[in-house]
């Protein structure tokens, strides 16, 4: 239940954020207020029921956080790395999407106010969604640790290698708050294009680790069994 729950999550989250609300692949930090202004107005009713959606599914974000740290509980490392992990994810949503998500509607539901105001807004959302990623950066190197260390095969080493190489991407969009053009602009080559490849890549992989260690799971407190073969059909056959 919790896997499928992770699964239905990420398919509503690349709905809403890359087709309904159009806000990924982000807009450019460069656009004057009018142009600002103009966009809220465009993408007035996608901004508006697309972070409806959000709001009444970021509670799906939960189940993947305990799936997560359950994985850790299951490995042979200190009981304090699950319970870390599950305290900094608990926080992950507000700057991860709900800071995001608050400051666009209001700015779509007030699109008459002060242009200024509204540009100010506009900055504000796609900092806090790009430049706010200390909580993932710690998340992903407390589960890289909990993996390297542990002695049940819970996953594969390598596993834990690519969630230090997910942390480090959470390092390379911080200029996004200083530049506004060029590669590590929000929306730039290193803080956008490089970090959302690894993201998605990291994402995929771990989804698939995570249906993994729920086939191999024995709910005892050893290694973890591997992953049993599938049986052929006509071996079934014979069996009966």
């Amino acid at each position: 239940m919790a896997w499928w729950t992770l699964i239905v999550f990420y398919n509503f989250f690349f709905l809403v954020f890359f087709v309904i609300t159009r806000v990924q692949p982000p807009p450019s930090p460069t656009w004057d207020t009018p142009k600002v202004v103009q966009w809220f107005h465009d993408n007035h009713f996608g901004l508006l029921a697309g972070f409806a959606i959000m709001f009444v599914i970021t509670g799906m974000t939960t189940m993947s956080n305990a799936l997560i740290a359950y994985s850790m509980r299951r490995m042979s490392v200190s009981p304090a790395f699950a319970y870390s992990y599950l305290i900094l994810y608990s926080l992950s949503a507000i700057p991860g999407m709900l800071l995001m998500c608050i400051a666009l509607t209001v700015g779509a539901l007030r699109s008459d106010r002060d242009p200024q105001l509204i540009s100010w807004i506009y900055d504000f959302a796609f900092l806090s969604f790009v430049g706010t990623m200390g909580v993932f950066l710690i998340g992903s190197l407390v589960w890289m640790l909990a993996i390297l260390i542990d002695k049940n095969r819970v996953f594969p080493k390598w596993f834990g290698y690519l969630n230090l190489c997910n942390g480090l991407t959470e390092i390379v969009v911080s200029p996004a708050w200083i530049f506004r053009q060029g590669v590590f602009a929000w929306n730039g080559q290193i803080a956008w294009w490089l970090d959302m490849v690894v993201f998605g890549i990291y994402t995929g992989v771990f989804i698939f680790l995570l249906r993994q260690l729920i086939q191999r799971e024995d709910f005892g407190t050893g290694t973890l069994p591997d992953l049993a073969p599938k049986r052929q059909p006509d071996m079934e056959a014979a069996a009966q």
